[in-house]
C-alpha cells in the first residue's frame, strides 16, 4: 500500500523504541523472581536484538571498508600520477642522453677536422616534392652564408642556399637541384653526384671505361671549392655500362640519411683563418 511504504521507515522505527522501552521498564523492575511476561520479552528481545547488532557491525564493516576503498583510490590516483610524472621525466632524460651523444660525436669531428666549424640543430623541413631542403636554427649573426658545406656525423648532408638573421636554409645532396663535384675513392673516376630524390643520388659523367663496383665509396673532389676534399658522400649500389652513350649509369646511397637529420655541423672555413 502507498501509506504503508511511503511511512514505512517511521513505523518500523515507532516499533524498535517501543520494544526497547518495554524491554528497558523489565530490566529496570526490582530484583526478584522473573515473571512469564518478563521470560517471554527475554526470549523474543534476545535474537532480534542480536539481529541488530549483528546489523550494526556488517553496516560498521562496510562502511569501514566504503571508507578504505575511497582512501585507496584517491592513493591509486595519486601514484598513477606520479608514476605519469617519473615517465615524463625518464623520457626527458633519455632524449637529453641521446642528444648529448650525438653532440659529442660532432664535437670529435670538430676537434679532428681542419675546417673552423659551427653546430647547428635542425628545426624545419621543406616536405614538398619540389625540394628538400631542412631549416637550421643558425644564420648570419653566426657567421652563415649562402653556399657553406653542411655535414652530418656520417658525411654530407648539403649546402646553405639561403640565409637569415638567426636561420638559415639547407639545400640537401638528395633534391635535383644539388650537385656536388665528386669521385669514386679507389679508383678516382670523376663525375658529378646529383640529387635524385627519394632514390637517393646518381654519380653522372663517369666514362664507360672506368671500373666501377658495387660498395665502392665516393667522395667530395674538392675542384669546386665548395665541399672540403675527401668528405664521404655516399656508396655506389648500382653501376650499367648502357651499350649506347659515353658514361655509366651509377646509382648512389648517399651516406647521411637526410630524412633523421636533428644536428648538423656548418663548415666556416680552415683553421688558418683562410677561407675554403
Amino acid at each position: 500500500m502507498p501509506f504503508l511504504k511511503k511511512y514505512q521507515s517511521i513505523i518500523v522505527a515507532s516499533i524498535l523504541i517501543v520494544v526497547f522501552m518495554t524491554v528497558l521498564y523489565l530490566l529496570l523492575k526490582p530484583a526478584g523472581k522473573t515473571g512469564f511476561l518478563k521470560k517471554m520479552v527475554l526470549e523474543v528481545v534476545m535474537p532480534v536484538e542480536s539481529m541488530v547488532n549483528l546489523s550494526i557491525k556488517g553496516v560498521g564493516e562496510v562502511w569501514n571498508r566504503y571508507i578504505f576503498l575511497v582512501g585507496l583510490e584517491e592513493e591509486n590516483e595519486t601514484l598513477k600520477k606520479r608514476i605519469s610524472s617519473l615517465t615524463g621525466a625518464i623520457n626527458a632524460h633519455r632524449e637529453t642522453y641521446f642528444q648529448c651523444a650525438r653532440l659529442r660525436k660532432l664535437l670529435n669531428i670538430q676537434e679532428n677536422f681542419h675546417f673552423q666549424t659551427i653546430a647547428a640543430k635542425v628545426v624545419g623541413r621543406e616536405r614538398s616534392s619540389v625540394f628538400k631542403t631542412i631549416l637550421i636554427n643558425k644564420g648570419t649573426s653566426d657567421g652563415l652564408r649562402i653556399g657553406l658545406p653542411v655535414l652530418a656525423l656520417e658525411g654530407v648532408a648539403g649546402r646553405i642556399i639561403d640565409v637569415s638573421w638567426n636561420v638559415s636554409i639547407v639545400l640537401l645532396i638528395t633534391d635535383y637541384n644539388s650537385n656536388v663535384d665528386a669521385l669514386i675513392q679507389d679508383t678516382r673516376a670523376q663525375g658529378i653526384l646529383q640529387g635524385y630524390g627519394r632514390k637517393g643520388c646518381v654519380l653522372k659523367y663517369v666514362q664507360r671505361s672506368e671500373k666501377v663496383n658495387v660498395g665502392d665509396s665516393v667522395v667530395c673532389s674538392g675542384l669546386a671549392r665548395v665541399f672540403p676534399k675527401g668528405l664521404l658522400l655516399g656508396t655506389v649500389v648500382n653501376a650499367d655500362k648502357e651499350e649506347i652513350g659515353l658514361f655509366q649509369k651509377i646509382q648512389i646511397a648517399p651516406a647521411v640519411d637526410v630524412t633523421r637529420l636533428e644536428e648538423v655541423l656548418v663548415v666556416l672555413k680552415k683553421r688558418n683563418g683562410n677561407d675554403k
